[in-house]
């Protein structure tokens, strides 16, 4: 009875644990002799990656168009003007003269999600990054294509997508977040509290 109680616990926590931002294992729930979970590592799978791959911790950040100072490029709507979440990276062309222009990773890392979500968010590509010790997200919105998949490790400056305009909702940008919290879902791109966001262009020339 006891045996069968610990196995359905177990199950049961693996489960509710679960979301699209991160799966946890069964090897980072630790129980009690009663069987009942008293800590949890849950960025077990991020330390294994890094730990295995070390060439892929980031060293550093640039900007994730024209790079590597985003030459070519103005930060239409920047970080919490109108309680935005990111910046908008256009050309300086306007319009959609940027359209299919390359989107580079600011830094080393682990894809953990490339697809495309619909509404107003199209093709979006979600980046780990693992920098003195923590971690941060990078996340591409609005993409035209999509050159990586979930699971590819890629270097700083690796092309991973092109500059979309989410079929045609807006003229061509790239909104770009960066998180210091990795286990969010995606949001809606505004908020009036910003909690878990940084100020990407602040984040990028600091590090």
């Amino acid at each position: 009875m006891y045996r069968l109680l610990l196995i359905s616990n177990i199950i049961l926590v693996c489960f509710l644990y679960k979301n699209e931002s991160e799966t946890y294992f069964a090897s980072d729930l630790n129980t009690n002799n009663r069987g009942f979970i008293i800590t949890q590592n849950k960025y077990h799978k991020y330390d294994s990656i890094f730990k295995n791959n070390p060439e892929f911790i980031s060293k550093s950040f640039d900007f994730p168009v024209g790079k590597p100072n985003a030459k070519g490029y103005y930060n239409a709507q920047k970080f919490r003007n109108n309680n935005h979440l990111g910046d908008d990276w256009n050309g300086v062309g306007g319009g959609n003269t940027d359209l299919g222009d390359p989107i580079y990773s600011i830094g080393h890392g682990y894809v953990s999600f490339a697809e495309n979500i619909g509404g107003g968010w199209g093709n979006v590509i979600r980046i780990i990054h693992q920098y003195q010790g923590k971690y941060y997200e990078s996340v591409y919105a609005h993409c035209n294509t999509i050159n990586v998949q979930k699971g590819d490790l890629i270097k700083k400056g690796a092309m991973v997508g092109t500059i979309g305009n989410a079929g045609g909702l807006y003229y061509a940008h790239l909104h770009l977040e960066i998180r210091d919290n990795i286990f969010m879902d995606i949001g809606g791109g505004y908020a009036e509290d910003p909690t878990g966001y940084l100020d990407p262009t602040k984040f990028i020339k600091n590090n």
